[in-house]
């Protein structure tokens, strides 16, 4: 019986597997832009207004992005296709002019336009299809996490009446360190996009290729994708760089390429192992281990997965018996056993959604007590804050 439960959960999930998708990514959405309707909140903004602008500004942000990239890229494609015969040849020419290069070259020239354009038809329709495909999850994502974050209330009661009230504040806590490891994982994926963009943006204006601000942009943009984002973005600015001759494209492939390799294996660890607060060992097997068992997806989660891992880690420990403890876990104990008190005495006789509401604002109490450097309250340890590591 029980393997028969495994086997049916398990055609489930992957059954299921793009709908999961659509939370997960909407949960990041949800934990990206509450802090931004938070703050919104605090300067006497009403709720409902603060979301408004919030999704409002983001919807803007994400059109203009789109708007400088996308019709450039389209006409270098089109300059590209009509451009095709005199650049083939061009290449050809520097190909031939070296021994080793020669037998390129030879099969360069021999390269027939109409078969040419005839694969780059059919893989711009694939690439096409795969496109909108990706583009209505992400608005199904987008729509869902603003469905989130309105019935934030209606869902964080559900979800506490489902847990006993002992248990209330605890779970808080992991709710409110979740946001944090969101927050702190967008805000590498940020810096990461923001030194992607200015160093495109500085070697294409180098080397006087035109439309560098719109290639920059795209770069930063892709760069949200690990491993395969970079790839994308090299292509459009090789061919951008055709134009000037072989020798920039092959200056600006070969730049971008080592730029490409410092990123992931010197930025990336450091940046997302300050904001995580993850050791640059762990977040270099996180990105292996994800990229190898899901591919793209899997590497971009697999930061905040490991980060929330190991504050789950950190908040569910349980001390094996005979454990000596220590005065720092004395003292976080205590403090919890007066929160849970706390918590009780408010919570009297109050509904689950107002329950919820209050165990939050104990939790982050506590969580501004911790960060004052003269409360006596006991530094947690873990991945619990990534907004004060950076």
């Amino acid at each position: 019986m029980m393997l028969v439960l495994v086997v049916a959960s398990l055609w489930l999930l992957v059954r299921l597997w793009p709908v999961l998708l659509v939370v997960v990514v909407a949960l990041l959405v949800a934990g990206t832009l509450s802090p931004a309707v938070r703050w919104l909140e605090e300067k006497r903004v009403r709720r409902g207004y603060g979301i408004a602008i919030v999704f409002t500004a983001f919807f803007i942000l994400s059109v203009l992005a789109f708007v400088l990239t996308i019709p450039t890229l389209v006409s270098q494609a089109v300059a590209l296709l009509e451009n095709e015969p005199a650049l083939r040849a061009r290449l050809g020419d520097y190909l031939a002019s070296s021994p080793l290069s020669a037998p390129l070259a030879t099969w360069l020239r021999g390269l027939k336009p109409d078969a040419l354009t005839g694969a780059l038809g059919s893989m711009a329709f694939g690439f096409s299809l795969q496109l909108f495909g990706a583009i209505a999850y992400g608005l199904s994502s987008l729509f869902l996490g603003l469905y989130i974050i309105i019935d934030r209330d209606r869902l964080r009661g559900w979800l506490f009446a489902l847990v006993p009230r002992s248990h209330h504040i605890r779970l808080s806590r992991i709710m409110m360190n979740l946001e944090t490891i969101v927050v702190a994982y967008i805000r590498g994926q940020m810096t990461t996009c923001l030194l992607m963009a200015l160093f495109v943006y500085g070697l294409l204006r180098a080397c006087g290729v035109e439309n560098a601000l719109a290639l920059a942009v795209f770069a930063g943009l892709a760069d949200v994708l690990p491993y395969i984002g970079p790839l994308l973005s090299m292509g459009p600015a090789v061919l951008a760089a055709l134009s000037h001759g072989p020798v920039v494209a092959i200056v600006v492939f070969l730049l971008m390429l080592a730029y490409e390799e410092f990123e992931s294996r010197v930025l990336v660890p450091r940046i997302y192992g300050r904001t995580l607060r993850l050791p640059s060992s762990v977040v270099l097997f996180a990105l292996l281990a994800g990229g190898t068992l899901m591919g793209i997806l899997g590497a971009f989660l697999a930061l905040p997965v490991a980060a929330t891992v190991m504050m789950l880690i950190e908040e569910l420990r349980v001390d094996l018996p005979g454990e000596q403890e220590l005065p720092a876990n004395t003292l976080l104990r205590e403090t919890d056993d007066r929160g849970e008190e706390e918590y009780e005495r408010r919570t009297a006789g109050v509904g689950a959604e107002q329950a919820a509401a209050i165990a939050d604002e104990i939790s982050r109490e506590r969580r501004d007590e911790e960060r004052c450097p003269t409360s006596p309250m006991p530094q947690r340890t873990g991945v619990t804050d990534g907004s004060t590591a950076a």
